[in-house]
């Protein structure tokens, strides 16, 4: 729900600090930043202290099932999907925050920089918003998260979980002959995947609206379509993990990503394909990264410090392509850059897994 509330609610915070929005993307900077520096912190301190107090989810999933763990994967990366296709529908639906009374494009944020720069300069940095459903849709999330973090911790508190501890230090490490190289180029997997994953479910409301001139109410059923499919998606590859192998699934996701994404860009302004692709898109995307987690496993095992590292990787993507696409967008303010951007990725991924795929069975 936090990942996917800044999309549908990004034209309500540009007008609210009186910016447009390409030149808002520094806010995608500043949050995979600290994202960053939590997986950095986060990957050194999970070899070296109490694993479950520290809550790093992918690895423990890994330590407590190993090799069978890749439903459990899916079903706890489902979550992630399913709380974000809730939030678009929350922030529009249920607290319809000002984006919805009318359709604003770029020179309508331009203009209002202009009237309301004089209110802004005497507006205090904690002052209320003018919109008062924007400051309750990301207080409920917020407050959501710090609600179930109670009840996390009070789990904690009640049982230590020693005998999952123990029976995870009992598993045998294997290590594959090229571990770094394989954790280098999945950083590069993950940087691209990522990146557009993210870019594309924050950024589809604004293009939508602003290139393909949608109502945004239809954008935000759009915003939904993609989370909802991917959400479905995830849901569904917790019984695919069960019979299909992590790299089969991995390229079919490649596939449906490259495929979908070419439409996009072919059919950029058709409404009825914009539908149809973005609904493949958000399904082919859905299962990539934890199948890429449980891929790797079978081949090296995976600590706090190897798997923050391409964890890493994931995150500089989610803060360096949607800040590229700002700046791209306003000097091509007429092209559909995120588009281009997420075809760019979805070839690279797809030529990058094979090169991968190689370097892991290379010894066997």
């Amino acid at each position: 729900m936090t990942v996917a509330i800044l999309g549908p609610t990004f034209p309500d915070l540009a007008r609210n600090v009186n910016r447009n929005v390409s030149s808002l993307s520094e806010i995608f900077v500043g949050r995979a930043l600290g994202y960053f520096c939590g997986s950095v912190v986060g990957g050194v301190l999970f070899d070296c202290m109490n694993q479950f107090l520290l809550l790093g989810a992918n690895v423990l999933i890994l330590a407590l099932w190993g090799d069978k763990g890749a439903p459990h994967m899916q079903a706890l990366h489902f979550c992630f999907a399913l709380g974000a296709f809730l939030a678009p529908l929350l922030a529009k639906l249920a607290w319809g925050t000002a984006a919805s009374a009318q359709n604003h494009t770029e020179s309508d944020f331009n203009s209002l920089v202009l009237n309301r720069s004089s209110k802004a300069a005497s507006d205090s940095v904690f002052a209320v918003p003018d919109d008062m459903n924007l400051l309750w849709a990301y207080a409920s999330i917020g407050t959501y998260v710090l609600v179930v973090s109670v009840f996390l911790f009070g789990l904690f508190c009640k049982k230590h979980s020693r005998q999952e501890k123990s029976a995870a230090s009992a598993q045998g490490a294997r290590r594959a002959k090229y571990h770094w190289a394989l954790l280098c180029l999945l950083f590069l997997f993950f940087f691209f995947y990522v990146g557009a994953e993210v870019t594309y479910g924050s950024y589809v409301f604004s293009f939508a609206t602003t290139h393909v001139g949608m109502e945004e109410s239809e954008a935000a059923g759009l915003n939904s379509i993609f989370w909802g499919t991917f959400a479905a998606c995830r849901g569904l590859a917790i019984f695919f993990a069960t019979v299909l192998r992590p790299g089969t699934m991995i390229v079919l996701s490649n596939i449906g990503s490259l495929a979908s994404s070419f439409f996009l860009v072919l059919f950029d302004k058709n409404s009825l394909c914009l539908w149809i692709a973005t609904s493949v898109y958000g399904a082919s995307m859905a299962t990539t990264f934890p199948s890429g987690i449980s891929w790797i496993e079978q081949y090296t095992t995976l600590t706090g410090k190897s798997t923050a590292f391409f964890v890493i990787g994931g995150t500089l993507g989610e803060m360096a392509i949607p800040a590229v696409i700002g700046i791209l967008q306003e000097h091509y303010p007429d092209l559909p850059v995120v588009l281009y951007i997420c075809l760019g990725s979805a070839i690279f991924t797809a030529v990058l897994f094979p090169v991968m795929y190689k370097l892991a069975t290379l010894h066997l």
